[in-house]
């Protein structure tokens, strides 16, 4: 007798055992499932934001290419608008005071341009910031320090147009619009004595900064 009461003993511990492993196992199970649903729902909405933005930022891209056509010329290679304006510098200089009135006076009329742009672009979406890229570019030729001339000459332009603004902060106007000054050195290609200096020119490139979308 007192064997059966053992082993019946055991039995029934043996058997609140198992069920309480299986409630267990049930909720850690409900848990994991309920856990999963929640990331795929968290990867699904960052998905659907990544796509929002991407459509928004090719948006934004299109609407760059409306740009004055006047003053701009858009190139599709390098994905730049090259500025139309004829600047001629001396050899080895940056100094703006080298271009003639005429040529200065457009200049500021090619700023004067980018602010309306921008404002139009920005007035349908507020929610958006730009980078304005000034780069510069240098003759093709024996000089030896045409990478830093072309940055020079980038910065020399952005000091005409805003000739109170410090280095610091580089800002178009008080637009959400940083500005970046490059240099490329020179022109791809052999040098032509009657083309060289239109290597002396500028290329604008305006893009939708990285995160444009507010939460």
């Amino acid at each position: 007798m007192a064997r059966n009461k053992k082993e019946s003993f055991f039995w029934t511990s043996y058997s609140d055992l198992m069920t309480s492993l299986f409630f267990v196992m049930l909720t850690l199970f409900v848990l994991a499932i309920a856990l999963l649903h929640r990331e795929v729902v968290q990867i699904g909405k960052e998905r659907d934001d990544t796509q929002v933005e991407l459509d928004k930022i090719n948006e934004i891209r299109d609407a760059i290419q409306s740009i004055d056509t006047r003053y701009f010329s858009y190139d599709p290679v390098y994905k730049k608008h090259i500025l139309k304006t004829k600047v001629k510098f001396r050899t080895g200089s940056h100094n703006i005071n080298d271009l003639d009135q005429a040529t200065k006076d457009e200049l500021l009329a090619v700023r004067d341009a980018i602010k309306k742009f921008l404002d139009e672009l920005i007035a349908k979406d507020g929610t958006a910031s730009y980078l304005l890229v000034i780069e510069g570019q240098a003759s093709k030729d024996n000089y030896s320090l045409n990478n830093q001339l072309s940055y020079d000459r980038a910065l020399s332009l952005f000091k005409f147009w805003f000739p109170d603004q410090k280095e610091t902060t580089l800002q178009f106007y008080n637009l959400p619009c940083e500005v970046v000054i490059a240099g490329a050195g020179c022109m791809d290609g052999k040098p032509k004595a009657d083309r060289n200096q239109d290597n002396q020119r500028f290329l604008i490139q305006i893009m939708p900064k990285p995160g444009i979308i507010d939460e």
